[in-house]
């Protein structure tokens, strides 16, 4: 849940008292020793580009667009910088089209749905980027990159602005426009020793509020707290 579905539920008439706010979760343990992602860079031929990445289904409400004009400036600044779009959806067609048109095919690389070996794929990222929600707006792959220790830049939708603090483990966008999404880009690529100190600010704040146990705690007391109101069922 978001605060954002949170806060639409109570306009819609729901009380107080049935709502409960609980975040994302993510596998900790999955993510916790990703490696180096020098395998995936040698597969996807990246050497020792400074590396954008973004995992999310290639849907068309989820603003990778966005994503490739604010790179495409960025290369201007960065021109040996890669982007890799993670991911399957029927927008695939479109946004290859995109990138055609601005010219950057060597640049962008789809990579397809990687399940097995996402974190190996975070690793080979310097930066991880997510411009829109999916469907319950969790935004569970930005915990991913965070539980990996990859800052991250987004924008202000969904759970994003309770997952990630901005200016401490990444960088929250409000406006749609390309060049302060590459700004944002280009401030932690440039500067590898804030990108690391981002990363482990991420990490730890993963682990401290977004474990599958505190999660678990979270329902479990909402439970408790339902079940001893007046009046309700045993």
């Amino acid at each position: 849940m978001s605060r954002q579905i949170e806060d639409r539920c109570r306009a819609a008439g729901i009380p107080d008292t049935r709502l409960r706010f609980i975040g994302g979760a993510v596998d900790l343990d999955r993510f916790n020793s990703c490696g180096d992602g020098s395998a995936i860079r040698k597969e996807l031929g990246l050497g020792l580009s400074p590396v954008v990445g973004s995992v999310g289904r290639l849907a068309h409400n989820r603003r990778h667009e966005l994503l490739i004009r604010a790179f495409r400036e960025l290369t201007g600044e960065l021109p040996e910088a890669k982007l890799l779009l993670v991911g399957k959806g029927e927008a695939r067609s479109k946004l290859q089209a995109l990138v055609a048109e601005v010219g950057l095919q060597r640049e962008i690389i789809f990579t397809g749905y990687r399940d097995h070996d996402l974190p190996a794929v975070l690793a080979a990222m310097d930066c991880f980027a997510l411009m829109g929600a999916g469907s319950d707006e969790s935004c569970r792959a930005a915990l991913e990159a965070m539980a990996a220790g990859k800052p991250v830049v987004a924008r202000t939708v969904g759970a994003l602005p309770e997952t990630v603090v901005d200016g401490e483990t990444g960088l929250l966008l409000s406006e749609d426009r390309p060049e302060l999404l590459a700004r944002a880009l280009l401030s932690i690529l440039a500067d590898p020793g804030r990108a690391r100190l981002m990363g482990a600010a991420g990490k730890a704040r993963v682990e401290r509020e977004f474990s599958p146990e505190r999660q678990v705690s979270q329902v479990e007391a909402f439970y408790r707290a339902t079940l001893e109101r007046p009046g309700a069922s045993p």
